[in-house]
């Protein structure tokens, strides 16, 4: 179990653009699941609705003790952090209700923590720096990391976050991100 790779897409504000146009270019035979990490307080997450239209991949909302699979579009859902242990995912409230949110930071450690399979961890546009701690993180257990290219986010801040890091692999437009997963994922398989 936790053989397969996991990509790791977080966002936030402009993030949706970035996710769409990514996801357009990743195929059903990816070989890898997908979990979009986005930032949402009190707001309904609406992105399990609108994913679909850009992907033929399952889309779920993620609920507590639903298991990882490949081919699979995951959401977390709004106002929760979200782990990974024994390729299950678990919900739990949010750890930090105000102030600039952390729930990707959180995400990729417990995947950095407890995935065996290959990480790829992208940061798109979003306020803020959230996931930028983890990135070093992610790189210390072989994963790869990838940052949206600034200049094509509509928040810049937590690409260049990611960026100032020291630990990203690759800096990409949302359509090079998705070329690069694929190519990566059949590199792998």
């Amino acid at each position: 179990m936790g053989q397969f790779p996991v990509v790791c897409i977080g966002g936030s504000a402009g993030g949706l653009a970035a996710y769409t146009e990514l996801l357009d270019h990743l195929t059903p035979d990816i070989g890898a699941a997908i979990v979009i990490v986005n930032h949402m307080r009190s707001v309904a997450t609406q992105l399990h609705k609108i994913i679909p239209y850009h992907t033929s991949m399952p889309v779920e909302l993620i609920t507590d003790g639903l298991r990882l699979k490949p081919g699979h579009v995951f959401i977390i859902p709004e106002n929760h952090d979200l782990h990974v242990i024994d390729g299950e995912f678990h919900l739990r409230p949010t750890s930090k209700p105000w102030g600039w949110p952390d729930v990707i930071t959180i995400f990729l450690r417990s995947m950095a923590a407890h995935w065996q399979g290959q990480l790829i961890a992208v940061i798109v546009s979003g306020l803020d720096g959230d996931g930028s701690a983890a990135m070093c993180q992610i790189k210390e257990v072989g994963g790869i990391t990838i940052a949206q290219r600034p200049e094509t986010a509509a928040q810049p801040e937590m690409p260049q976050s990611a960026i100032a890091s020291g630990c990203i692999d690759y800096v990409l437009s949302p359509s090079e991100i998705g070329r690069t997963i694929m190519q990566i994922s059949k590199g792998l398989s």
